[in-house]
């Protein structure tokens, strides 16, 4: 009988608060708000001073996605709670008792990612229904005060379907476009993240990666992606590749908003046994290791992977003076093993998809409950075969080795540990505090029928080894972005961080997409 009142006082006062904040939308002392070029602290302070309301921020938001999104197709769906959720922010910073830097920020989440008040569906119809609860990183967001805005477009089942697919495309979403050039690719399965906060859809968003799917959609469209170290950000609740290599990270247009966010999503979670080992020593707060000056004295190995092609090159030529004129020391390092790593990694991932996809698909209350199922779903939707047109990873995974078997287990030993030397070696003999490589190529043509055309070998040695990596825009080939990725050894996130920080402060290559249809 107590709860009915507060409950309506709640309501009455949320409400009141949309009504009240619904008016200055993005504006402060007669200054439209630049959605491109605000970070967080920028927005924080504009919240703390009155000049912005979580609501006004939110609606400035969601009236870009309905303005830009019809270009770009970046958000599968809008959260509906989205404004009571900025309402309710609002009204906590009135009361005194914001959450944190996180509080009334409006987030991107991929669509596979659990949110048991919206669909998860990896992009994938036979999927379409709600988990039975939020995913731990969903829930970290909300601690956060964070506003959840939608849900991001996606690589269906995370590119791990077809032999040749297109990055980008899902039977629920359709085609995600790169915002600087809308007939091309935006990358990697994390493609509807790094396109909504490249258009300012969102201030930031949330990627997952098995290898390269947070860092070269990120670089594709001139943002930033954080893959975090293996156990520093909770999996529960994100469907899965291999629990060996997955990993969530945040992706925004500035290093100071994914250090930020990746603040509030780390930490341990019994659910998540890869968590267990994070150390008691990690920072809390990564914002406050972006240091300006941090590269001064610092050497750094450049890797410069002359497969990209010469126009990349020129970028990591141009990448390497700046680093120097930062005050780096840049040594030219090529780090062993990679063909071995190429080699290895496939069949690996193959029978740990089918394993962790089964454990997945039992934890949702519809749909098929493991691969099998999933299988003869595909073939009995012709919607699902208009541009994934095959399931033949799906296929090779049902029929791969279990995860007992002698081969299998043998393999993942040998491939983790070349991961980890390929990148620990290097280190140790050039004396390196991190390594930065080209994290992708310019943007292919998006082109259903010969999938994608993709050549990022940066992103494995880190991916496998599961070792952080972050990418920051490096420049332009035309009007394709191209980003630098900074990693090095386990549990070094704050210090990749900063590096990518203090090049972002240096070398300001970011630009605000133009929404080109095409270039020659």
């Amino acid at each position: 009988m107590v709860r009915r009142p507060v409950f309506g006082v709640l309501t009455t006062l949320v409400a009141a608060t949309i009504a009240a904040s619904a008016a200055p939308a993005a504006s402060a002392v007669g200054k439209p708000l630049d959605l491109d070029a605000a970070d967080i602290p920028s927005l924080q302070a504009r919240m703390s001073s009155g000049r912005l309301t979580a609501v006004g921020l939110t609606s400035a938001y969601l009236d870009r996605i309905h303005k830009v999104d019809r270009q770009v197709n970046a958000v599968i769906a809008v959260n509906p709670a989205a404004i009571v959720q900025a309402a309710e922010s609002d009204i906590r910073r009135r009361a005194g008792k914001t959450r944190g830097p996180l509080d009334g920020i409006p987030v991107l989440v991929k669509d596979n990612v659990d949110t048991r008040s919206m669909q998860t569906t990896a992009g994938s119809r036979a999927l379409r229904s709600k988990p039975a609860k939020d995913a731990t990183l969903i829930r970290r967001l909300r601690d956060a005060g964070a506003v959840v805005l939608g849900k991001a477009n996606l690589s269906e089942w995370a590119n791990f379907r077809a032999a040749k697919p297109t990055s980008g495309w899902s039977g629920i979403g359709g085609q995600t476009n790169n915002p600087y050039v809308l007939d091309r690719n935006p990358c990697g399965s994390s493609a509807g993240s790094a396109a909504g906060v490249a258009a300012s859809l969102a201030q930031v968003a949330i990627g997952s990666e098995t290898d390269g799917s947070i860092v070269c959609p990120a670089g594709m469209t001139s943002t930033v992606g954080h893959k975090p170290s293996l156990g520093l950000v909770s999996r529960t609740g994100v469907v899965p590749i291999s629990a060996e290599q997955d990993t969530t990270g945040p992706m925004a247009r500035h290093v100071v908003d994914v250090a930020l966010t990746l603040s509030a999503l780390q930490g341990r979670d019994s659910s998540d046994p890869a968590t267990g080992t994070y150390p008691p020593n990690q920072p809390t707060d990564y914002a406050a290791h972006l240091r300006p000056g941090v590269l001064k004295g610092s050497r750094i190995g450049l890797w410069r992977l002359p497969v990209l092609g010469p126009d990349v090159d020129a970028v990591m030529t141009r990448t390497k003076n700046s680093l120097v004129k930062a005050g780096a020391e840049v040594v030219e390092v090529t780090p062993p093993y990679q063909a071995r790593l190429g080699e290895l990694e496939f069949p690996a991932l193959l029978t740990e998809f089918h394993r962790d996809i089964d454990r997945y698909l039992a934890t949702r209350p519809e749909g098929p409950r493991d691969l099998a199922a999933l299988i003869a779903y595909n073939r009995s939707d012709p919607l699902e075969q208009t541009c994934f047109a095959g399931q033949e990873l799906f296929e090779q995974a049902l029929a791969a080795p279990g995860p007992t078997d002698p081969g299998y287990l043998a393999n993942r030993r040998e491939l983790t540990d070349l991961a980890k030397r390929s990148i620990d070696e290097t280190l140790a003999e050039y004396r390196l505090d991190a390594i930065a490589a080209p994290t992708n190529p310019p943007a292919w043509k998006t082109d259903c029928k010969s999938g994608d055309n993709d050549v990022i070998p940066s992103s494995t040695p880190a991916a496998v080894s599961g070792y952080p990596a972050v990418t920051v825009p490096a420049g332009f080939v035309g009007e394709l972005p191209v980003g630098v990725s900074f990693m090095a050894g386990q549990w070094t996130d704050a210090r990749v961080l900063a590096y990518a920080a203090d090049f972002e402060r240096v070398v300001p290559a970011r630009k605000p997409p133009r929404y080109l249809k095409t270039v020659g």
